[in-house]
Parts: structure tokens; C-alpha cells; sequence
């Protein structure tokens, strides 16, 4: 897909469970990198656990709120469960309805592509398996994968970023 998010082309996929090990935090949009520096710490802890990994890290976005504190986790698709240990969890991504669209480019582009993706949802007549509460999104099940290892590829305007969205059932 090219960075152009007037083109994007979600796809709506049937996803089962995903059993996966997560770090939870609550961040501003701004500050995200509070979050997203604990991704590497929840890698080796689960290797050095003998984890085995199912997938692409990923951020999953309980809330959102763009004027305050959202509440995402730091999560990687696992095998099996590990014994959470400290701020280390574990839990499943819902099975059900996903609209997914893969970004190439720097997650910097990825608020443009959100734009996009909602207004795609909108013409298509979709609802997201979302409630707002005080003008804060609460998700069933938003993810963030990011596709592209940062250690093969560290240009981060060549990452692939896919964007998973639980629709209302």
C-alpha cells in the first residue's frame, strides 16, 4: 500500500483467539514512547522465559483519548502462557470481525490512516465493537502490529504496520 491514506483498502478477516503476553500502561498520544519502550523489555522476558512467540509484536488500545491518557499495552502473540511475573500479564484478543489494512511507512503516518479507516467504515456502513464514556473510546479490540523488525530494518519509513479494528458483531 503506498502512504497515500486516500487509498487505503481495508480488508475485513474472520481473526480466532489470540493468546498473548502483554505490559500495560496508561500514556498520552504524545508521550507514547513510555509505552512503547517497554516492547523490547517484554521481548526479552519472554525469550529468556522460553516463550514461544505466535506473531508480531503489537500495541492493543484499550482506550483512547487524544485529550488525556489512553490505556494500551505492549502485547506479543504467544504459544502458550507464561506465568505473569510484575507488570507482565497475559490474556486473549477476542475472536470475531477485524477490519485490517497494512501500512508501509513511519508510525508517525498512522493518525492519517486512522482518519482514513473510520472513514471508510462510515460509507460501509460498519460499526466498531467500541463505546465512548466522556468523549474516551473504549475498544473491544484495536491492535497496532508492526510487521517490520526494527533490528533488519531500521528506516522506519520502510515499516509494515498492520491496523486491526473488532467490528460490532
Amino acid at each position: 500500500m503506498s502512504n497515500c491514506t486516500e487509498e487505503i483498502r481495508p480488508v475485513v478477516v474472520e481473526r480466532d483467539e489470540q493468546l498473548y503476553a502483554y505490559i500495560r500502561g496508561s500514556v498520552r498520544m504524545n508521550a507514547f514512547a513510555v509505552i512503547a519502550d517497554r516492547l523490547p523489555e517484554l521481548v526479552n522476558w519472554l525469550a529468556g522465559n522460553g516463550t514461544e512467540f505466535a506473531g508480531a509484536p503489537f500495541f492493543r488500545y484499550n482506550t483512547v483519548d487524544m485529550d488525556g491518557e489512553s490505556v494500551v499495552e505492549a502485547g506479543l502473540p504467544v504459544t502458550a502462557a507464561p506465568e505473569p511475573e510484575g507488570d507482565i500479564g497475559v490474556a486473549v484478543l477476542p475472536p470475531g470481525r477485524y477490519a485490517t489494512v497494512t501500512h508501509t511507512g513511519h508510525p508517525d503516518q498512522l493518525f492519517g490512516v486512522v482518519a482514513a479507516m473510520r472513514e471508510w467504515a462510515a460509507r460501509e456502513g460498519l460499526e466498531w465493537d467500541m463505546t465512548v464514556v466522556d468523549g474516551v473510546e473504549h475498544w473491544t479490540c484495536r491492535t497496532e502490529s508492526y510487521l517490520t523488525d526494527p533490528r533488519v530494518q531500521p528506516d522506519m519509513s520502510q515499516w509494515e504496520i498492520q491496523l486491526a479494528f473488532r467490528l460490532a458483531d
